[in-house]
C-alpha cells in the first residue's frame, strides 16, 4: 500500500476521533485572555505524540518595545503560546505549522441557530465559534502529525508546530514565537481559505479621522458648520482614495476580487444634542495594505490624500482634519507564487482531490506577514475553513475538508521535509 493510501486510510479510521477533538476545542471559549485550557489540551496531545513541547506566556515588556508589536494589552496571563518540535533525522528542510487558538467573541447569541460553543454536528458540518477560524485548521495540523507518527514516517527535516494567541488582535503570539528564535525554511498556516492556496495576503491598520465643525443652535444652524455634513465629504474623499489605490492593483492573484485592498469606515461618532449643530465627528476605519507594500507607504498615501480635502471644500483649508493611527495592525506578506512549497502543496492537493489547486491572494491578513517579513520564513496560507463564515453567526466547518486538508498537509510534509528511508 502506498504512503498516500495509508494516510487516507488513517484519516478515515480516525474521523470520529478528529471530530471529537474539534468539538472539545470549540466547547472551550478561547476568546482573548481565556486560551489556557484549550492550549493545555493541545500541549498534552503534542507530548503524547513525543514532541518536545514548550508552553509559555508571552513577555509583554519585551514585546512592547518591538516595532511590530500591537495588542490592546501587554500582559498575557492566561494566554500561553504552545510550540512542539518534531525533530527530523537530519538533512531535510524544516517547516512551521502555525495556527492561532484565540477566537473572536460570539456576538449576539440570538443570531445563532446552535449555542456558539456547542460544537454541534449536522449535515457534515461542525458549528461553533472558532470552528472555521481556525480550530478546524489546528485540528488538521494535529491530525497531520499524529498520522505520520503512528504510521512510522520519519522525516529528515524538523516540523515546528505552533499554536499561538493574539492573531485576532495583531499577531503578538506569533511575534513572541519569532522573538524566541522559532524559524524554519517555510511555514504553512491553515487559516480558512476554502482549500485555496494563498501565497500573498494584504495587511491592514486602523485609523481615526477627527472632523471639526462650528457649534450653533439648531434653530439657527446656518450660523454654524455641521461636522456631520463635512464628514460626508471626508467619507467620499476616502472612498476615492480606495478607488485610486485599487485601480493600480494588477496582480493576477487578485483577479475576481472587486476590492483587493479595501478602506472600510467602521465607526462614526458625532454630535451630542439634537438641537445643536455638531462641532466634531470621529471616523474610525481599517485601511488595507497591498502584499508588497510597506505599511509606512500606505500611511503616507492616506496622509497626503487627506491634505487634499481643501480642494473639495475651503473649510478644510482653515480647519484641517486630524489623522491618527491606532489600534490593531496586520503586516502584509508576499511569497513568490513560484516558491517550491507552493509547487509541493499544489501537487499534493491534486493528488488527494483530483483537482487543480486554486492559487489566489488572501482578502485579509494573517500571521503569515510576520513570519515572512520578520521571521525570514516564507509563509503560505492554506486551510479547510469556510472563508465567508469566519467571525459570523452560525460559523461552521465542513468536516470532510478538515480531514482532506490534513491528508494534503501530511503528504506535503513528506515531500518538503524529506523521507528517511528504512
Amino acid at each position: 500500500m502506498s504512503l498516500q493510501s495509508k494516510v487516507r486510510e488513517w484519516m478515515r479510521t480516525h474521523r470520529e476521533e478528529g471530530t471529537a477533538l474539534l468539538q472539545s476545542l470549540v466547547r472551550l471559549p478561547s476568546t482573548q485572555g481565556r486560551e489556557r485550557e484549550a492550549q493545555e489540551l493541545v500541549a498534552g496531545m503534542l507530548r503524547e505524540m513525543g514532541l518536545a513541547v514548550r508552553v509559555w506566556e508571552p513577555d509583554g515588556e519585551a514585546l512592547r518595545s518591538h516595532p511590530y508589536f500591537y495588542s490592546p494589552r501587554d500582559r498575557f496571563a492566561g494566554s500561553p503560546n504552545v510550540v512542539g518540535v518534531l525533530k527530523g533525522t537530519g538533512g531535510g528542510r524544516s517547516l512551521i505549522l502555525n495556527g492561532h487558538m484565540d477566537v473572536v467573541p460570539e456576538g449576539d447569541r440570538g443570531q445563532w441557530q446552535h449555542d456558539p460553543f456547542s460544537g454541534e454536528v449536522a449535515d457534515g458540518k461542525l458549528f461553533g465559534r472558532g470552528a472555521t477560524d481556525m480550530k478546524g485548521g489546528n485540528v488538521s495540523m494535529l491530525l497531520t502529525i499524529q498520522a505520520l507518527r503512528e504510521l512510522g514516517v520519519r522525516l529528515k527535516g524538523d516540523v515546528i508546530f505552533q499554536s499561538v494567541v493574539e492573531e485576532e488582535s495583531g499577531g503578538a503570539g506569533t511575534l513572541a514565537a519569532i522573538m524566541n528564535g522559532y524559524r524554519a525554511d517555510a511555514a504553512l498556516i491553515p487559516e480558512p481559505t476554502n482549500m485555496r492556496i494563498f501565497p500573498k495576503q494584504q495587511g491592514s491598520m486602523w485609523f481615526r479621522v477627527t472632523v471639526k465643525g462650528r457649534s450653533a443652535h439648531g434653530g439657527t444652524r446656518y450660523e454654524g458648520v455641521s461636522a456631520i455634513e463635512k464628514s460626508m465629504i471626508v467619507v467620499q474623499h476616502i472612498r476615492e482614495l480606495e478607488q485610486a489605490r485599487n485601480s493600480a492593483m494588477t496582480d493576477p492573484l487578485y483577479a475576481g476580487n472587486p476590492i483587493p485592498i479595501p478602506i472600510n469606515i467602521g465607526v462614526i461618532r458625532g454630535g451630542n444634542w439634537p438641537s445643536s449643530v455638531p462641532d466634531s465627528v470621529v471616523l474610525e476605519g481599517r485601511m488595507g495594505v497591498a502584499p508588497e507594500e510597506a505599511i509606512e507607504h500606505a500611511k503616507e498615501a492616506m496622509e497626503r490624500w487627506m491634505e487634499r480635502l481643501e480642494e473639495k471644500d475651503a473649510w478644510f483649508a482653515k480647519t484641517p482634519v486630524s489623522l491618527e493611527w491606532f489600534g490593531a495592525r496586520w503586516v502584509p506578506g508576499s511569497v513568490d507564487p513560484g516558491h517550491e512549497l507552493i509547487a509541493v502543496l499544489s501537487s499534493q492537493y491534486q493528488e488527494v482531490t483530483g483537482k487543480e489547486a486554486v492559487i489566489q491572494a488572501s482578502p485579509w491578513g494573517t500571521d503569515g506577514g510576520l513570519l515572512t517579513l520578520l521571521g525570514d520564513t516564507p509563509a503560505v496560507v492554506f486551510g479547510p475553513g469556510v472563508t465567508h463564515v469566519a467571525h459570523y453567526p452560525n460559523e461552521y466547518i465542513e468536516l470532510e475538508d478538515m480531514f482532506r486538508a490534513a491528508e494534503i498537509m501530511a503528504l506535503t510534509l513528506v515531500q518538503w521535509c524529506g523521507l528517511e528511508e528504512e
